[in-house]
């Protein structure tokens, strides 16, 4: 009997990963076995973003729309890839499908296109709704910021909805390695600040508790940059300083020194009687 519990999760274990393996795919513009090969590699490069689901707004005065996307995998049934929802009417309407896939790429970009949606009423010929999703390099996140960029649905032919999707899938080794390493100055700077650190904290612990200091003389070797300031002070003074010292006047008096001494003959005798 104990044996029972065991078997039953085993058989439901096994009609999961049946349902999980029977699941619907991207299906490329093209015959079987004759895609091309760079799309299949795309393809295999987007492979990390099939097990998400994204989500996004689109509110205005008198639309409010949420659009629901996956890569490669069916938002609902009916390959639906991209689907928009109605919150007014709960109408939902399938923008691409899986099953019409089309992939290119450039050095910082994927652009992922899912074509054969529900057919225009009105708009556009009637022709089938086209949904374009322009997935960006950002090596800081493997997929965010899904959002909606516009509808284009003013010609008549070849109308699409586009979006956005921020993922590190798009960006090239080059630009990995670039944010996953530290140039040598940063390198260098990073231990100059530790050391600074390292040694303002054991300096002001050992003023405090070791040697009693108080107040600004805390600092460790406070005399010292105090001198010190006051050198670059006076190096500065004296290299940036336009106004030159001890420049001889231009016009000098006669001094003192110039003047002979007082000669002991007196005018007395010039005085009337």
């Amino acid at each position: 009997m104990l044996l029972a519990p065991f078997c039953l999760c085993a058989m439901l274990l096994a009609v999961v990963t049946t349902v999980l393996a029977e699941e619907n795919t991207c299906d490329l513009i093209g015959d079987k076995g004759k895609e091309s090969s760079k799309e299949l590699a795309l393809l295999k490069r987007l492979e990390p973003l099939t097990n998400q689901s994204f989500e996004t707004e689109s509110i205005s005065e008198k639309e409010h729309y949420v659009y629901k996307f996956r890569v490669c995998r069916e938002v609902y049934s009916d390959m639906s890839g991209l689907v928009q929802i109605n919150k007014l009417s709960n109408k939902t309407t399938v923008v691409g499908r899986i099953n019409e896939t089309h992939l290119t790429n450039g050095s910082k970009w994927i652009l992922l296109i899912y074509k054969g949606g529900d057919a225009y009423s009105s708009h556009c010929g009637t022709e089938k709704r086209k949904a374009i999703v322009m997935i960006i390099c950002n090596r800081m996140t493997l997929a965010s910021g899904f959002t909606m960029v516009t509808e284009e649905r003013e010609k008549m032919k070849e109308c699409s909805y586009i979006f956005e999707l921020e993922s590190s899938l798009a960006c090239t080794p080059e630009d990995l390695e670039v944010g996953s390493s530290l140039s040598v100055g940063s390198i260098l700077l990073i231990i100059f600040v530790s050391l600074l650190a390292v040694y303002i904290t054991g300096g002001f612990l050992y003023q405090r508790l070791v040697v009693g200091a108080k107040g600004i003389e805390q600092f460790p070797h406070f005399a010292f940059w105090q001198d010190l300031g006051n050198l670059v002070a006076d190096g500065c003074d004296f290299v940036c300083r336009s106004k030159q010292q001890n420049v001889p006047a231009a016009y000098r008096g006669v001094g003192d020194d110039q003047l002979g001494e007082e000669s002991e003959e007196r005018d007395d005798h010039l005085l009337p009687m």
